[in-house]
């Protein structure tokens, strides 16, 4: 693997953790995974989404923060390398699109004073998936307080991904479009994604339809 530091991301429900996990027991990297099961807030922001935005982006961010700065500093000799399936830029992602004006700009100042001593993944994968798919996703994996997701959010949230990663200037960004294959039980599918992932990619971004 040519990359020390990769991320996956994408939308709810596009296979980030999947692919990490199979990446890192491929490859023996070191797997950092998002801890989000415990948090108290998530329920409660699918039902009224308005009263609990900001205590939920907040608290991702206090965890994200904490498990990064934790797992990045304490390095495993015996790993190649790390792979996560989050990028804590995703705080500022779904803030952007949750929370209030007022909120937003508050929560912003305080993402940019933490962000500043996590290093940026080398190579930053993002799974798009469309909507349908994603809504799919869900229900089959079946965590009871995502069943009120709705397509519209899923929307919301995609188009926040884009925005995102076309501003980006310095980094490197590998858009791999999985509306067409199954990764998670084809492995013939999972391998295309692997050879993808370790080619030497320029900083910039690249897009892969398979």
């Amino acid at each position: 693997m040519k990359y020390n530091f990769i991320t996956i991301e994408g939308n709810i429900g596009a296979g980030k953790t999947s692919l990490a996990k199979k990446i890192a027991e491929q490859f023996n990297a070191k797997l950092i995974l998002e801890q989000f099961d415990d948090n108290t807030f998530l329920p409660k922001f699918y039902k009224d989404p308005d009263k609990y935005a900001f205590p939920l982006e907040m608290s991702f961010l206090v965890k994200r923060y904490q498990q990064m700065k934790n797992q990045l500093t304490n390095q495993d000799l015996f790993k190649a390398f790390t792979i996560s399936d989050y990028f804590i830029n995703k705080s500022i992602i779904f803030a952007k699109k949750t929370l209030q004006d007022d909120e937003f700009s508050l929560y912003s100042k305080i993402f940019n004073i933490i962000n500043l001593s996590l290093p940026k993944p080398e190579l930053l994968v993002y799974l798009h998936l469309g909507v349908d798919r994603l809504k799919s996703n869900i229900i089959s994996r079946g965590r009871v307080y995502e069943k009120n997701i709705e397509k519209s959010y899923l929307e919301i949230i995609q188009s926040g991904y884009f925005e995102y990663i076309n501003q980006q200037q310095d980094m490197r960004i590998l858009i791999i479009d999985t509306n067409n294959i199954d990764f998670v039980n084809n492995s013939n599918d999972y391998t295309l994604i692997a050879d993808a992932i370790q080619q030497d990619y320029s900083k910039g971004i690249h897009r892969i339809y398979l």
